[in-house]
């Protein structure tokens, strides 16, 4: 695969299991011993993903399903350089193998949800605003005042949040559109988005917090 292993071996906690140790003493060891390993830890990653993609298939576009097999592959083979480059921060909290999993498992669900919305468009028509706020048991007095709340968010969405609040917030927030996907369009970093987001979400909650809107309960303060 190409890759070498960290030469800064991590610090191990005394009881740390057999097979941990084994993978990490491999995994520092130079040359071929090294190689080795990291070849092994694709292959781990890589099954890893394969159970992933077909537990996931059935909820995932057509499209996405025709390309499952590379996905997963680049999936294990993004989540052993995030292995290698973090190696040195395991502390042996839990298993080698269940700690590198969690690599694989978060790689595999942003390359997903990257590639489930691609082609697809962000347009304000397709939200849906009923979303913002849950629905509660009907009740005729209940589902008025949720009504009235939606209707107050939308706008101060329109009307207070600059363009670039307003149409990330309905993307994030209302059509759930996930924030790789938005930085990646917007040639923008998800740090800035969540930067956008955050300010978003605090001037909505100011305005509704000054017409005596509880956003959080979804009910009027009177």
């Amino acid at each position: 695969m190409g890759r070498e292993a960290p030469p800064d071996a991590p610090r191990v906690i005394d009881d740390l299991d057999a097979d941990s140790r084994d993978w990490l003493h491999r995994l520092k060891s130079p040359g071929p011993t090294g190689a080795d390993a990291v070849d092994a830890l694709f292959d781990l990653l890589h099954r890893a993903a394969l159970h992933e993609c077909g537990r996931r298939r059935g909820t995932l576009p057509a499209t996405v399903v025709a390309e499952l097999d590379d996905l997963a592959r680049q999936a294990a083979d993004d989540a052993v350089a995030a292995v290698l480059r973090k190696l040195p921060e395991y502390r042996g909290g839990s298993r080698f193998t269940t700690w590198a999993y969690k690599f694989v498992v978060f790689e595999l669900s942003t390359t997903l949800r990257r590639e489930a919305w691609r082609g697809r468009t962000i347009t304000m028509a397709d939200a849906s605003w009923d979303r913002v706020v849950d629905a509660a048991p009907f009740d005729p007095e209940a589902e008025a005042q949720r009504r009235e709340l939606i209707a107050a968010i939308q706008r101060v969405v329109n009307t207070s949040l600059t363009t670039r609040q307003r149409d990330v917030l309905v993307a994030v927030a209302i059509m759930h559109v996930p924030v790789d996907v938005i930085a990646e369009r917007r040639n923008s970093s998800r740090g800035a988005i969540y930067k956008v987001l955050h300010d978003a979400r605090e001037k909505l909650r100011r305005a509704l917090d000054a017409e005596g809107w509880r956003l959080d309960l979804g009910e009027r303060r009177h």
